[in-house]
This record gives C-alpha cells, sequence and structure tokens, in this order.
C-alpha cells in the first residue's frame, strides 16, 4: 500500500475506474448474448436487441473500453446475424 497521499488517492481513483469499466464491459457483453440468442432463435425482439448490442458496443468504443477495430468487427457480426 502506498505511503504518499497522492498515491493513496490514485490507488483508490484506479480501483473506481475498473469497477466502473468491469461493469460497462459487462453489460456490453450481456446485451451482445441476448441479441445473439434471440438471433438463433429467431425471436420477435431481435430488432430491439439489436438496436442495444449496436449502441453498447458504440458506448464502449467512445469510452475506450474497446478498440475502434473491435467495435467495427462486432458492429459488422452483428449485423449480418440481423439479416
Amino acid at each position: 500500500m502506498p505511503q504518499i497521499k497522492s498515491a493513496i488517492k490514485r490507488v483508490e481513483t484506479n480501483r473506481k475506474a475498473n469497477l466502473r469499466n468491469t461493469a460497462q464491459t459487462s453489460a456490453m457483453r450481456t446485451s451482445i448474448k441476448k441479441f445473439e440468442v434471440a438471433a438463433d432463435k429467431g425471436s420477435d425482439d431481435k430488432q430491439a436487441l439489436y438496436t442495444d448490442a449496436i449502441s453498447a458496443v458504440d458506448k464502449a468504443a467512445s469510452k475506450g473500453l474497446i478498440h475502434a477495430n473491435k467495435a467495427a468487427n462486432t458492429k459488422s457480426r452483428l449485423t449480418k446475424l440481423n439479416k
């Protein structure tokens, strides 16, 4: 554990950021999986889940959680499933 006050603050800030990033990444993955399952079954709410998944991927990319190219690849893959 750090002794310097600024280092102690930095540890706490990093912990909070890690929790936030983990939660947002998990939410993105969950929305993607929900859409994939719905697309597999041919569910009626497939379009709404597709929109949620694309939105979650865009938010993650804008916040720097995933790289822009990974976001583009994921969106392309989901779009193929949506057809």
